[in-house]
């Protein structure tokens, strides 16, 4: 048995412009032909450096990093993760499945 990965993850805007200090909540629609997720992760990635793994949560799940002032809640029903961010950085969504072999990345 393999592992999937989502057939698509669609951030619900490409952008957002955000005062320093003010939060600001990043969601994406994510889409599967068969299975079920296993997990939805989160990572920040600067200009020139590499992504940074952030949080990993399921379909039916919620998660928060207080250091890092995260908060992530997944909704099931409706396809949807969403990131909740007091600071402004380019994040990344990865979902897995269980039977494709490759990774479908997106920012957000």
């Amino acid at each position: 048995m393999g592992t999937y990965f989502a057939d698509t993850i669609q951030p619900l805007s490409s952008e957002k412009y955000v005062v320093e200090g003010k939060n600001v909540t990043l969601s994406c629609n994510y889409s599967t032909t068969s299975g079920t997720v296993n997990s939805l992760q989160w990572y920040r990635q600067y200009v020139g450096a590499e992504p940074e793994f952030l949080l990993l949560l399921d379909e039916y799940s919620t998660k928060s990093k207080p250091d890092l002032r995260l908060y992530s809640k997944a909704t099931k029903e409706i396809k949807r993760v969403d990131l909740l961010i007091s600071s402004a950085a380019l994040l990344h969504l990865k979902s897995s499945l269980r039977k494709k072999q490759s990774t479908t990345t997106n920012s957000a």
